[in-house]
This record gives structure tokens, sequence and C-alpha cells, in this order.
């Protein structure tokens, strides 16, 4: 990610600083240090990465997007100042820079989950979203019925509106907790509940008796 010519420094960082707190790191980016920098697009290119590509129509869309906030992060760090976690600046980062990408009518869109790659990472909670999924090995009757059910629910989240979607996504596919939300979509936690709220009920409306 980056740039091929990060490929050294990420190798480098997985052996010296992958244990190394992100406020370390973040100082040390500050300070001109590349390899710290390499580090954390390491520790969470995975996660911007899977963060995007739920929000985005096309894999080649996603990975441009999710290269390009590691280089305004790169670009802002001297802006950084701790008030937030690291991770939840970048993840704001990222999804203004795709909401802002939809805006200009370019060809990101929020995804089907039907379309997720099968080497995504999803992560779910005890919510709308985790009931809909088995949590034993299907079979292959299984895998049809859950492939029936993947484009129903993704045909219900492409309903919602952008911002009750955009908290579900943050929630119940990268776990984060109401406080990270908050941080990331620079609105209140009464908000980030509120929407969520709404948002679980838009679902449940939309796949009401579709899936029994």
């Amino acid at each position: 990610m980056i740039a091929e010519a990060s490929n050294h420094l990420q190798e480098e960082a997985r052996s010296d600083t992958g244990t190394v707190d992100d406020t370390i790191l973040v100082s040390r980016v500050q300070a001109g240090d590349m390899q710290a920098f390499g580090a954390l697009v390491v520790r969470y290119q995975d996660r911007v990465f899977n963060l995007v590509s739920r929000m985005c129509s096309h894999r080649a869309d996603a990975e441009e997007l999710a290269q390009e906030a590691f280089l305004k992060a790169l670009e802002r760090i001297d802006q950084f100042r701790g008030d937030s976690k690291f991770y939840t600046w970048l993840f704001r980062i990222a999804t203004n820079l795709v909401i802002s990408h939809r805006r200009r009518g370019l060809r990101v869109k929020f995804r089907s989950f039907s379309r997720i790659d099968e080497d995504d990472e999803v992560v779910q909670n005890d919510t709308t979203t985790a009931e809909l999924s088995q949590q034993r090995e299907p079979g292959p009757s299984d895998a049809a019925m859950s492939a029936e059910a993947r484009q129903v629910v993704g045909a219900a989240l492409d309903s919602i509106e952008e911002p009750f979607r955009l908290v579900l996504v943050l929630r119940d596919m990268q776990n984060m907790d109401y406080a990270e939300i908050s941080q990331v979509l620079e609105v209140p936690i009464g908000t980030v509940k509120s929407r969520l709220y709404r948002a679980r009920n838009m679902l449940r409306q939309c796949l009401d008796g579709r899936l029994l």
C-alpha cells in the first residue's frame, strides 16, 4: 500500500516497531521517521481497506481511496494533537474521502454485503447484522442460503440513507464503540446512538419477512 517503495519500510516496521504504542509512533513520524509511519500502515491498512471496501462498489476504488487516506494522514500528521486515538483520526480521513468521492459523482457507492470478497474480515457483534450470520461451518445448501441472505441484506442496506448506513458499518462491521464512532463522524455520542437505533429499525423493516 502507499507505494511499492514503502514495502521495505513496512517489512522493517513489522519486526522493529510492531508492539510500539501509536502515540510513540506518531511522535516519531512527526519527527520525520518514515519507518514509524510504515509501522502505522502495517497496523491499520487492513482495517482501513475493509472499511472503505464496504463503502465502495469496486475493489480498485477501495484500494485507491485507502491509499489516499494514508497519504492524507501523512500530509496532515503535524495536525494530529492526540485529542483522539490515531486510528479514529485515520478512519475519519478515510470516511470523509469516500463520502467526498461519492458526492463528486464518481463510481463509489456503498456496496452490497453480497459483494464482500471472501478474504475480507467481517467483524460483527450481537446486532441485527450479526444475527443474520451463521456461526457454524456452512455446507453447500447453507452456502446457497447464506449467499441469498447476503444479497437480501445488501439490498436492504443500500436502501438506508448514508448517515445511518455508515453508523451500521462502523458499529456492526468495524466493531467500534460509541465513543470511537463519535470521533470518526464528529457527532455527539447521543447522535450516534440515535442514528444506530434508527438504522437498525430501518434494516429490520426492510428485511421483515424476506429471510423467513
